[in-house]
């Protein structure tokens, strides 16, 4: 019988190749699911997630980069601005002065004075100080100051009471331009305030630029950091401050401020929106400047001086 000879050599006929076998139970396994279809930016090699990688390291090094400028000096640039450091006795650790220049009583002033205060003088080729101050107008002249060691808003608050004045604070909210920041200062001391609150993010905060405009007084004017500015001022209400915010549609104008010889923090909002909602609720009251008609609104640096203007003057009458 055909493919069943039992003579020597005879096979059974098969159009299978190789040994039958069974799948051992892989043909179950092939025909089960393998879950949900991975977003692009997790497949290996997909476009989309080269693109999130890129970002991801894009960041990261952008986050690098603010680390070490946190961690580098400033350089004040100008031979006004350096003049005015020095003698404000800023903490400066570095004098550059470019080769070449010509020489006036400001250079021979900070020379002599960086020289006898212990700091280093470095005459360095112009381009070098180019670089250094990222073109700059130096005018020959740098000073390499160390990063700001900012004050904690318990510590303001403390200078305000042990000066033996009703305590008056500047606090500023969302101001980002460093020469707002630099001349709010330099009016704060001007006007008697005891100290500078500013927000720890969506701020500027003491750069070379806010040297140079505060004229070397944010070395002698408290200047600290609040996590966050709402919770900061109510604490300050809580110590018996009142709260007065600076608003184009205010309460009251600058002239009608009879709190003015109060405990008082006087807030200035940034210099496009003004102060934020929820500082503008925490204010006890809130301060117009009256202007001529037609007249744009103040910058906030020039604000904050007219209203700490007319708060020392109101101080000095009562």
């Amino acid at each position: 019988m055909a493919g069943n000879d039992k003579r020597r050599g005879g096979m059974r006929k098969s159009n299978k190749k190789g040994m039958v076998v069974g799948s051992g139970g892989q043909r179950r396994r092939g025909l089960r699911g393998k879950g949900p279809t991975p977003k692009a930016e997790d497949r290996v090699s997909h476009p989309a997630k080269r693109r999130a990688d890129a970002r991801k390291n894009a960041e990261q090094q952008r986050i690098k980069r603010k680390a070490q400028q946190d961690t580098q000096p400033e350089l004040v640039a100008g031979r006004n601005p350096v003049v005015e450091c020095i003698r404000a006795d800023v903490p400066a650790t570095g004098l550059y002065v470019a080769q070449g220049i010509d020489i006036d009583e400001r250079v021979t002033e900070a020379v002599r004075e960086a020289k006898a205060r212990g700091i280093a003088v470095v005459d360095v080729p112009r381009i070098e100080l180019d670089r250094m101050t990222n073109k700059a107008m130096h005018q020959g002249l740098a000073l390499q100051v160390p990063q700001f060691t900012y004050a904690h808003p318990d510590d303001v608050l403390a200078a305000a009471h042990d000066s033996g004045m009703p305590p008056l604070i500047v606090a500023l909210d969302g101001v980002t331009d460093p020469r707002n920041l630099g001349a709010v200062i330099r009016s704060a001391a001007a006007f008697g305030a005891h100290g500078v609150i500013v927000p720890q993010r969506r701020s500027a905060g003491i750069t070379a630029v806010a040297w140079r405009t505060s004229a070397g007084t944010a070395a002698k004017l408290p200047v600290a950091k609040a996590v966050n500015l709402t919770r900061t001022l109510k604490d300050l209400k809580d110590a018996g401050l009142m709260v007065v915010g600076l608003d184009a549609d205010a309460d009251i104008t600058s002239d009608e401020l009879e709190l003015a010889t109060e405990p008082l923090v006087i807030v200035v909002g940034s210099e496009g929106r003004g102060l934020s909602r929820l500082v503008r609720e925490t204010c006890d009251q809130t301060v117009s400047i009256p202007m001529a008609a037609g007249v744009e609104s103040l910058n906030a640096s020039v604000a904050a001086g007219v209203v700490l203007a007319e708060v020392a003057r109101r101080r000095r009458k009562g």
